[in-house]
């Protein structure tokens, strides 16, 4: 009886939980403020080099458009299929290798932003490890119902006519976003509450955002817009180093590109740690508090 009073109440508090942009905002800011020089030790590590190294040193996806474009004005699909796939053949160990070490990352440093028992640095990056195959397959599950609220509408429309292809295709990338909305606590969930089961922590992620879909959307669209005018402003002054020649312009490209992808990672952390500290009504460790 206890243990149902206690679920009800749970379930009435998380009904009633609005997010306030503002207060995660400043929450978010807070973290990463008394954090912030171990966030960028190891951001730079997990998030910066990788991009850089990469960037610099692998198969550019610039070399495949090129062929295509040698292919004539009018290429053969079946041969434009061959030089993705040949790229994809040569450079897909690079990407999965790349995204292993941002999702431990992006895990253990969630996992120093709101752990209460303040655990170190290593400590939290063990976690990363060890929690980052359930968080690939909470990813995988997610990214194929999404695939599907996509293409299957498609596919169905398509059926009948063109244009209700279309339509419900449209439909389908709204279905898909509000996926993305409602399992954007995944990560939190998985770092902050120790639910290391991804259907339990996709099934979490979906009651915490109850309620503030929109509001979550709007809050990720104006960080992503916001990224997104940084980065056309970067790319501006990377094309300042075309002057010094292609190898002075690909160097800043790299450095520049990777600077912005790291900015991002940082501030997306900290949001979904606020938000999850916000949603579920757990304090976590005092913001103002430094790692160990």
């Amino acid at each position: 009886m206890i243990a149902l009073i206690k679920g009800e109440s749970e379930a009435g508090r998380l009904m009633q939980a609005r997010l306030d942009m503002n207060r995660a905002w400043a929450d978010a800011k807070a973290m990463l403020a008394a954090n912030m020089q171990v966030l960028l030790v190891v951001a730079g590590v997990f998030f910066f080099l990788p991009n850089a190294i990469a960037a610099v040193f692998m198969p550019s996806f610039g070399e495949v458009l090129v062929q295509i474009e040698a292919l004539g004005p009018t290429p053969n699909p079946d041969d434009v299929l061959a030089l993705f796939s040949e790229f994809m053949g040569r450079t897909w160990w690079i990407y999965l290798l790349l995204a292993l070490l941002q999702a431990i990352g992006m895990l253990g440093l969630l996992a120093l932003l709101s752990d209460s028992n303040r655990p170190t640095v290593g400590q939290a990056l063990a976690f990363g490890v060890m929690a980052v195959v359930p968080y690939v397959v909470g990813q995988l599950i997610v990214g194929l119902a999404q695939s599907g609220a996509v293409f299957l509408p498609i596919a169905l429309g398509a059926s009948v006519s063109a244009g209700l292809g279309l339509l419900l295709g449209l439909v389908g990338v709204v279905a898909a976003v509000y996926l993305w909305v409602k399992c954007s606590l995944l990560a939190p969930v998985m770092a902050i509450e120790r639910k290391l089961n991804p259907f339990a922590a996709l099934a979490r992620s979906w009651r915490l955002t109850k309620g503030n879909s929109l509001v979550l959307f709007a809050f990720y669209a104006l960080i992503i817009v916001a990224v997104m005018v940084i980065g056309l402003v970067a790319q501006l002054v990377v094309s300042v180093s075309s002057l010094l020649g292609p190898s002075a312009l690909m160097l800043a490209a790299a450095i520049v590109g990777s600077f912005v992808t790291l900015g991002y990672n940082v501030v997306k952390l900290g949001v979904l740690a606020a938000v999850h500290r916000q949603l579920s009504g757990n304090p976590g460790k005092d913001i103002g508090k430094t790692f160990d």
